[in-house]
């Protein structure tokens, strides 16, 4: 679970600034193609810039899922609830599971970091962090938390349990797309999973249903995002087979 912060082993060299390279179809595009890329290149994790005082609307956050449960399915058997926690007493239990489990997280997140050399794409380690902490000590005041869940569990081999998170996992991408192109921010985290029976009790959520995130929903300040530093295309790509 990251919660923002890629493990300290899964970081690499060799980063750059996203650039996206277009084409120019015979015929004309469906869609505005530097647009598309623009809300898919720009949609970041929003911890400092969201707007605690701007209340969401139910219908807004429902807009969202309407579009987001277009998402791929497996089966077509559409398994995904949504909760969104909106009650302060509810919010608050949560950010309180988060918390709890943020808090060691951190503190080794800190130790693998202390004195050693920013790796190439981890300059700003500190402002990443120092976002991480100001979302977890405002959790329970933001507008909405979104709890996205999956009926059954994920059981048996590697291909079922794949099969069973890609069928909820692309409709909570979808949902922060579309939470992005309304002026909402949002932020996938994972840590109050730590304590999911907890939350699951919290919520009243059967044994049954698998929480799989939970997001933050608010309106953000300021104009726009920029595309994160991410490992060109090219160096993470490979045709027929493993680059070693």
């Amino acid at each position: 679970m990251t919660d923002g912060l890629l493990p300290i082993h899964a970081q690499s060299a060799g980063v750059s600034r996203v650039s996206v390279m277009t084409t120019t179809p015979t015929d004309p595009p469906e869609f505005d193609i530097a647009q598309t890329d623009h809300l898919l290149t720009t949609t970041r994790a929003v911890r400092k810039r969201l707007d605690l005082t701007r209340p969401v609307d139910r219908q807004t956050i429902l807009d969202c899922i309407t579009v987001a449960t277009q998402a791929p399915a497996g089966g077509n058997v559409q398994r995904w609830r949504w909760l969104v926690i909106d009650d302060p007493t509810l919010k608050q239990g949560l950010a309180d599971l988060y918390r709890r489990a943020y808090e060691p997280y951190m503190a080794s997140q800190r130790q693998a970091v202390q004195g050693s050399s920013p790796q190439p794409g981890r300059e700003n380690i500190g402002a990443i962090m120092d976002s991480s902490d100001h979302l977890a000590n405002v959790l329970q005041d933001v507008p909405a938390l979104v709890v996205p869940c999956s009926l059954g569990a994920p059981v048996g081999s590697q291909g079922a349990v794949s099969g069973f998170y890609g069928s909820i996992l692309p409709a909570v991408w979808s949902f922060m797309l579309a939470a992005r192109s309304r002026g909402l921010g949002t932020a996938w985290t994972t840590l109050h999973l730590e304590y999911e029976a907890e939350a699951r009790e919290l919520l009243g959520i059967p044994p049954t249903v698998t929480q799989v995130a939970m997001t933050p929903v608010a309106y953000y300040t300021g104009d726009t995002f920029k595309p994160g530093t991410r490992r060109a295309a090219d160096e993470v790509t490979y045709f027929n087979g493993w680059k070693s």
